[in-house]
């Protein structure tokens, strides 16, 4: 049965979108702005249906969480080794920093002209390039702060029983680490999902959340944008909340299996 405290959460939240929708109907309504009232936008997505959304968003979430999935194990094991050999700590942080410090929007095109066109009905390349690297560095500092996080007495237990870096690390500190992870893939999932679409922009692809968003906007389409970019919000908004929900199950586990 859920809490008091969650009720009174959903019921914020719902007061929220339910205050929300009604500004945005106030705009739509009494300013000359292009901007669809949500009955119009539900409307133009009727009218699509839903074989024309899930076809395009499909192949856009193939794409994030091929990224999502590259990026999150190159920064766990990349702050692993952090830890099992602190003399690469500089280049691997600096190599974190960096791939957080270029626009992916000038990126994008060099990643084109390396990996190339899809070929037809096939993934973007740079689309699931652009993913792992949106997830990779608040994945890299999540990880490397929950590292160290981790109890010293249980450390010290380990050393005693003879264990090194690699028995601590796999015993101990990538279980404490875990709160820290998840806290970085809840931001770093909506994320992946933003690269992949920025990179079917720019990857040749023929399917996918960016390509509809240029017919929409070579056809004046306003109704169709409005529809495909509350979609991209839905999206992002139900994995954060999931990831969110495993965060919360997981974390008293964690703390509790430090030995």
């Amino acid at each position: 049965m859920p809490t008091s405290e969650s009720r009174r959460s959903l019921v914020a939240s719902g007061a929220g979108l339910v205050g929300l929708t009604l500004f945005w109907w106030l705009v739509a309504t009494v300013t000359d702005l292009r901007i669809p009232t949500p009955v119009g936008v539900v409307r133009r997505i009727g009218e699509s249906g839903w074989d024309f959304y899930s076809h395009h968003f499909g192949m856009t979430l193939q794409e994030a969480a091929l990224g999502f999935a590259y990026g999150t194990v190159a920064a766990v094991v990349l702050a692993s080794l952090v830890l099992l050999l602190p003399v690469l700590e500089p280049v691997i942080m600096q190599i974190a920093v960096i791939s957080y410090c270029i626009p992916l929007v000038a990126l994008a095109p060099v990643l084109f002209i390396v990996i190339g066109n899809p070929e037809e009905g096939q993934r973007s390349g740079t689309a699931t390039a652009l993913a792992a690297l949106s997830v990779f560095f608040t994945t890299v500092v999540g990880t490397v702060l929950g590292l160290r996080s981790s109890d010293r007495a249980s450390l010290d237990v380990v050393t005693v029983f003879g264990g090194g870096r690699w028995q601590q690390l796999r015993r101990v500190q990538l279980v404490s680490a875990v709160p820290q992870i998840l806290a970085a893939l809840q931001i770093g999932a909506p994320a992946a999902f933003l690269g992949a679409i920025l990179g079917e922009y720019v990857g040749g692809t023929q399917q996918g959340v960016a390509v509809t968003l240029k017919i929409a906007q070579q056809n004046i389409d306003v109704a169709q944008a409005w529809a495909i970019g509350l979609g991209c919000a839905l999206v992002a908004g139900f994995f954060y909340a999931v990831l969110g929900g495993i965060a919360r199950v997981v974390t008293p586990w964690s703390q509790g299996a430090t030995t």
